[in-house]
């Protein structure tokens, strides 16, 4: 928890920034002991500014702030983890865009959360080496959802409680997993699933990132996995993100 000192250290990542008067900026910062918190970078937009480098978008810094009246100051910065590519190279940005934003709205101001913290650096750091970049956003979707209370239940039938056999089933965003035939076939909601992109949600649910680097998987699957964890969003936070249809209309660019 954040002391009552004047001053305190703090690791965080830029999750937004603003400009602020001629040359300051207002940033969204993601902190292992406070959450989200809204702090002020002063004089960061000055050409000789020595701060404005280690407050870039999506960077991970060791911060030193102090106290002010209405809002924190930021008053030193050094960069922990700069995540090059996910600046630099469009699609890996726009996919940081989402990060940020799909934890933004799980996430209260100023609420405790050091395991969605480490969650966020580790996934920065998927994001800039990735080469399959959906999959890495999948399993990252799926890792907050289980933080934020929403653990698909991918074994049993969500409706009936039955054990889920090794066949096609549908899934179910309201009721949080997987559907058997029986049931799905009338359940308001519930869409059909293979067996194929089942046992990847599976497997991603119980495994860690490393085991998902060699996955290959087809493009009907990458879209099956895609439409459950953006289903499910879009029905927990009763809209879709902002950031998605960008996101799409990116990669259609540049894929």
């Amino acid at each position: 928890m954040r002391t009552r000192e004047r001053t305190f250290r703090t690791e965080a990542v830029v999750l937004r920034r603003r400009d602020f008067g001629e040359a300051d900026r207002l940033l969204t910062l993601f902190t292992p002991e406070s959450g989200k918190i809204h702090v002020l970078a002063k004089g960061i937009r000055k050409p000789r500014s020595r701060k404005a480098g280690h407050l870039e978008l999506y960077t991970r810094s060791n911060l030193f702030l102090a106290k002010g009246r209405d809002m924190d100051i930021i008053t030193q910065a050094v960069t922990v983890e700069a995540y090059r590519p996910v600046r630099e190279d469009l699609l890996r940005s726009t996919y940081g865009s989402y990060y940020v934003e799909l934890l933004d709205k799980f996430t209260p101001d100023e609420a405790e959360n050091k395991p969605l913290y480490d969650l966020l650096a580790t996934a920065l750091g998927w994001l800039a080496e990735a080469r399959d970049l959906a999959l890495a956003t999948r399993y990252y979707e799926l890792q907050l959802l289980g933080m934020a209370g929403y653990q698909l239940e991918l074994f049993q039938c969500v409706v009936s409680g039955d054990k889920i056999l090794a066949e096609d089933q549908f899934f179910s965003p309201a009721d949080g997993g997987a559907v058997c035939p029986k049931c799905g076939e009338t359940r308001s909601g519930a869409f059909p699933i293979s067996l194929s992109a089942l046992k990847i949600l599976r497997f991603m649910i119980r495994s860690p990132y490393e085991a998902l680097r060699e996955l290959k998987l087809s493009g009907s699957v990458h879209a099956e996995l895609e439409r459950v964890t953006q289903r499910t969003i879009t029905y927990h936070l009763e809209r879709q993100l902002k950031s998605v249809a960008f996101l799409k209309h990116v990669r259609r660019t540049v894929e």
